[in-house]
């Protein structure tokens, strides 16, 4: 039988959009003489629909918009994932779909509550061995724990969470002698190196459960912070007989094999390792694409970033230009310029992503004349515009690291200066405390000022040219509130909050020698500094804060393996830093401070990016009080 998987870039309830591309499959299926095909989880609705799943109304939208699949499947079998709501309850399904017929629905088991999923909020677990039925306009089909029979093959399920459960209790350990194939439909989110343990799992679960398995994820950056990874996976006992590139730019990435169900299978093998993950180019992908998938949906004219030179902003930069080298490279330039959206007719009217869903007219603007571009540069120059904002404690290095990198990705590029806005704003305060602001005095005040009045004038830029704005704080900054609310936090979107300092300042490095942007050289030579102090105060992140490689251990420590403050300590010095333990316990006590005094500030960032195997984004992987009681005997016990 020659079965197949195909990956789906969805929006959550955008009906059109979702059937086009599940046509597209089952189409592409057709003409490749697949006889079995698996689509991802919730492809029908898209997985991120959040608490939609608890109306009434839109799970049943859903069953009546996989009618419309159905006269599509003339010819071959089709799983599609959608919810189904009984008794108050809604449950995540994959249904059959076969010759114009609905066949049942097999429904998901176990939940995935941990990380960035919270599927307990919106679905109710299915119970092993139960079924009951759906109904609809006088039809009836089976629902619940099923098992499938196509052409003479036997089919059974795990979906997604189902496949990472012990096993002795997941679907696959009752289907064990029942079934030659387990189809498992996925949303499994992307993080830096995860795929290995995904090949992995679908690897052993074969081998150990003696059966073809096939696996099928969603794709692209489906609603704003998560990104699906679309990797599909065939593998017949131990045996991969089909994996596929990640990362796709395309809309609908269709897999085939053939597998032979008539013969034995083959003997157990021992699984192959995967080559070590390269995780600099899975985040150059992961984010190309998210920044890609999140413009259009936005339905935006292109990003607008205020480029300081330091290595946030350029990190920034050049996601934007790998987004355009990457994307014409998949899909060609005229594919990429139409599923860009960012390249209409001049009268066009379109909806900006301040957040008040207002409307402004598109502005275009004249490649500048002076410089000869390439094709890439070209589209970058259309679809990125960066602003250097100067004060009196800008240097020229940060200026000519901007400045060049801009140039070399063919970005818009801007100069002004800021310090007529920030005196008179200090000029105002001043005349009403009636006393001079210092910086001895207002040290903070004074820096968070720069900061804030930069804001206003790049936002206006973004709003003009119809653009995003993209705001530039790193994971390692959000933990101790490294950053200026309603300043350099001012934005649409943060690509890289999810991405700790260290590692940004290393993929920079390979960014240059790797991916050739050698303008880089000025920032991979810089101090990470906010230039917010007098130049002759020498500011630094590091000495402002602490070593960024302790700060994230420290926050990985605290967070991901959720030790107190006393078990952190003592970790840290089993570890070797090369600090002393009263050094040890100084930054500790920094660290968990200014985390639990910020927390209100992680609450506000722009939507991020999950990136790692973990983030510090309360909407996405980690809550915390916005008032507590600041771990202050915690700290104090040290």
């Amino acid at each position: 039988m020659r079965i197949a998987g195909a990956a789906l870039n969805q929006i959550p309830i955008d009906w059109e959009n979702n059937l086009r591309n599940i046509r597209t499959a089952i189409e592409q299926a057709k003409a490749s003489g697949v006889q079995l095909l698996c689509l991802p989880e919730l492809c029908l609705t898209g997985y991120a629909c959040e608490d939609l799943f608890l109306s009434d109304w839109m799970p049943e939208s859903a069953l009546a918009h996989l009618q419309a699949v159905r006269p599509w499947t003339d010819g071959v079998c089709v799983v599609v994932g959608l919810p189904v709501r009984l008794n108050h309850c809604t449950y995540n399904t994959a249904a059959v779909l076969r010759d114009g017929q609905i066949l049942g629905f097999a429904a998901k088991q176990f939940l995935a509550n941990d990380g960035v999923h919270y599927e307990t909020r919106f679905f109710a677990p299915w119970v092993a061995g139960e079924q009951t039925t759906v109904t609809l306009e006088g039809e009836t089909w089976p629902l619940g724990d099923l098992i499938f029979e196509h052409e003479g093959v036997r089919f059974g399920f795990e979906i997604c969470e189902d496949a990472w459960r012990a096993d002795n209790v997941r679907p696959a350990c009752r289907l064990t002698g029942k079934v030659d194939l387990i189809v498992n439909p996925s949303a499994s989110h992307f993080a830096m190196s995860k795929t290995d343990v995904r090949y992995q799992l679908v690897m052993k679960a074969s081998r150990t459960f003696d059966c073809t398995y096939l696996y099928a994820n969603l794709l692209g950056n489906e609603a704003g912070r998560i990104i699906f990874d679309g990797e599909i996976l065939v593998a017949r006992n131990g045996h991969l007989l089909k994996r596929n590139q990640l990362l796709s730019f395309k809309e609908v990435d269709l897999e085939w094999v053939d597998v032979d169900f008539t013969t034995p299978q083959e003997p157990a093998v021992e699984i192959a390792p995967l080559p070590a993950p390269d995780e600099y180019k899975e985040l150059n992908q992961a984010m190309s694409l998210a920044l890609f998938d999140y413009l259009r949906k936005a339905r935006s004219r292109g990003f607008v970033l205020s480029l300081s030179g330091g290595a946030d902003s350029c990190f920034c930069a050049v996601g934007v230009a790998e987004m355009v080298r990457l994307g014409v490279e998949e899909l060609g330039l005229e594919e990429f310029k139409r599923r860009s959206g960012c390249f209409p007719v001049a009268s066009e009217t379109v909806v900006t992503q301040e957040g008040a869903g207002g409307k402004a007219a598109q502005v275009v603007e004249k490649p500048a004349p002076e410089r000869t571009l390439n094709t890439n540069q070209q589209l970058v120059q259309q679809l990125l515009t960066c602003a250097y904002q100067g004060t009196v404690n800008s240097s020229d290095d940060t200026f000519n690291s901007a400045k060049e990198l801009a140039d070399s990705i063919g970005a818009r590029f801007y100069r002004w200066t800021i310090d007529e806005e920030v005196t008179g704003y200090v000029g105002k305060i001043q005349g009403a405390l009636g006393r001079e602001l210092t910086w001895k005095t207002d040290d903070l005040a004074l820096q968070n000022i720069q900061a804030r009045v930069r804001a206003p004038a790049i936002w206006l830029l973004a709003n003009v040219q119809n653009c995003l704005l993209i705001t530039t704080s790193n994971r390692s900054e959000a933990s101790v509130g490294y950053c200026t609310m309603d300043g350099d936090t001012a934005g649409s979107i943060s690509p890289i909050a999810g991405v700790d300092k260290d590692f940004v300042k290393k993929w920079l490095r390979w960014a240059e020698t790797e991916l050739g942007y050698t303008a880089l050289r000025h920032v991979n030579a810089l101090q990470p500094t906010a230039e917010l102090r007098p130049l002759e105060d020498k500011q630094t992140d590091e000495r402002d804060l602490m070593p960024y490689t302790l700060l994230n251990r420290i926050e990985r420590l605290a967070f991901y393996d959720r030790l107190s403050p006393k078990q952190v300590l003592a970790m840290l010095e089993g570890e070797g830093t090369g600090f002393d333990t009263e050094q040890l316990k100084t930054y500790v006590r920094r660290f968990y401070s200014l985390w639990s005094r910020n927390q209100w500030k992680r609450e506000r960032y722009a939507p991020s990016f999950h990136l790692d195997d973990y983030n510090v984004d309360p909407r996405s992987w980690l809550r915390f009080p916005i008032l507590s009681g600041g771990f202050a005997e915690e700290l104090a016990g040290l």
